[in-house]
């Protein structure tokens, strides 16, 4: 009485669905989204990580435009060679003085460790 009853049953389901490459390609597909090593999300967050790493090395490329770029200022124009100078290293004329004004930020107290929450 049960045979029959899973016959019925199997018989009830539609053609297309009972076809054994439909239900590999399905296991297939499950597998690989699902369980497998290089799953979706693996590969998700491995495409996130190459968005990063897109966005550093365009940052970098562009500092180091910016970088040839003043070089090239520096050594072709003497004013430039003169700003840098004064604004970097303080240099100065003759009769002239420098005053340097710095800011200290306050220091802001380090949050406690998590051994030094035990401690009294």
């Amino acid at each position: 009485m049960k045979v029959e009853g899973i016959k019925q049953f199997w018989h009830s389901i539609p053609r297309w669905l009972r076809n054994p490459y439909l239900f590999a390609l399905t296991f297939f597909a499950v597998w690989m989204l699902l369980f497998d090593e290089n799953n979706f999300s693996v590969q998700w967050k491995r495409m996130q990580e190459v968005k990063a790493l897109d966005e550093k090395i365009a940052f970098y490329e562009h500092g180091i435009r910016e970088t040839k770029q003043e070089l090239k200022e520096l050594t072709t124009n003497p004013e430039t060679q003169e700003k840098f100078a004064r604004e970097r290293y303080y240099m100065k004329r003759e009769n002239e003085d420098v005053f340097v004004f710095r800011t200290f930020e306050e220091e802001k107290p380090q949050p406690k460790k998590w051994w030094q929450k035990l401690l009294p």
